[in-house]
């Protein structure tokens, strides 16, 4: 079951984190919003995820951790979950603490809300890096590279210069987050992947339907809706007389969205004008279908034939009508 505060943590879904390139890496998130409503409280909201799927969430009580796919159950009873959950509490409330310090040195004012985005990417070749970027009320402030065992600050606001130096000087934390980034984050990503492999791996195929709005008496709306798919990445163009359209002001085509289901769906419209005489088609390609592509097409047919239509059906009736009467009178 997904967090149901999974949107408090969308400001650090960043564009670009689902990129193409990312469908052969293994990556693993932790999401994590704290939300300081005194100087004696903080609520946090924690969630991982593995790639896109919900691995674990995090009671905000207690801090304990709920499983979230059976295969995960197994996985963390072989590796380091234990291990990297007792770590993730320690930092966790030292994290708390040193906010509550830091938010009584520089006068922050309460309420305001830190939300952090860490883990790790394991590469190909099972070589791993270790992330972690922390933003106060929805803007960037600090960031550890792991790499370099250093914090950089993300603005050039008083805050982030405190934190990234105050950090700095504590190696022994620096030295942990690098150990837990890394060394204990590769290690559990490689055993959920082992036992996951089926649901990660899965592919589900598009479903795309075509419909027409009437935007104005000058303009027509296309609308091309695809949805039901996994994994996330997708490509749909706009096809105008089988030559695709291109990138236009006429075009516009939403985020790609989560389903309840682990799929995904997304909307492409395209404006025409009404009885434009062209033929319109969609087409969705997606690696669930090899080779292949969805052409879904839309003829823009004029309504004034079947107008003509009915009215000359009408017609015939009018005229059959008197010749009826006409008849039963004569007779």
């Amino acid at each position: 079951m997904q967090s149901p505060h999974l949107f408090l943590f969308l400001p650090l879904l960043l564009p670009g984190m689902w990129a193409d390139s990312e469908a052969e890496l293994k990556v693993l998130r932790v999401l994590q919003t704290s939300l300081f409503t005194n100087s004696s409280s903080a609520e946090v909201y924690g969630l991982a995820l593995l790639r896109d799927i919900p691995i674990y969430t995090m009671d905000r009580v207690n801090w304990t951790l709920s499983v979230q796919q059976p295969w995960a159950q197994r996985a963390a009873a072989e590796g380091d979950a234990v291990k990297i959950a007792a770590h993730y509490k320690t930092a966790l409330r030292n994290m708390i603490r040193y906010m509550h310090d830091t938010a009584q040195d520089m006068a922050m004012e309460y309420p305001f809300v830190i939300q952090i985005h860490a883990g790790c990417v394991v590469y190909p070749n099972e070589t791993a890096s270790g992330f972690m970027d922390v933003g106060a009320d929805g803007r960037g402030l600090v960031a550890f590279k792991a790499e370099r065992r250093r914090w950089e600050a993300q603005q050039l606001s008083p805050l982030a210069q405190y934190i990234s130096k105050s950090l700095n000087r504590n190696k022994s934390v620096m030295e942990l987050l690098e150990h837990l980034l890394t060394i204990l984050c590769q290690s559990h990503v490689l055993t959920l992947y082992r036992y996951g492999k089926a649901d990660l791996e899965r592919q589900e195929p598009p479903v795309a339907a075509v419909f027409a709005r009437t935007a104005s008496p000058a303009q027509l709306l296309l609308v091309c809706r695809v949805t039901g798919f996994y994994p996330r990445p997708i490509s749909v163009a706009w096809l105008q007389d089988g030559q695709e359209v291109p990138p236009g002001p006429a075009l516009n085509t939403s985020s790609i969205l989560p389903n309840a289901d682990l799929t995904y769906q997304l909307r492409s419209c395209l404006a025409v004008r009404p009885r434009d005489g062209h033929s319109y088609a969609c087409r969705v390609s997606h690696r669930s279908l090899g080779t292949r592509s969805l052409l879904i097409p839309w003829e823009n047919h004029s309504p004034v034939p079947t107008v003509g239509i009915a009215a000359a059906v009408l017609f015939i009736v009018a005229i059959a009508s008197a010749g009826g009467i006409w008849w039963w009178k004569c007779r």
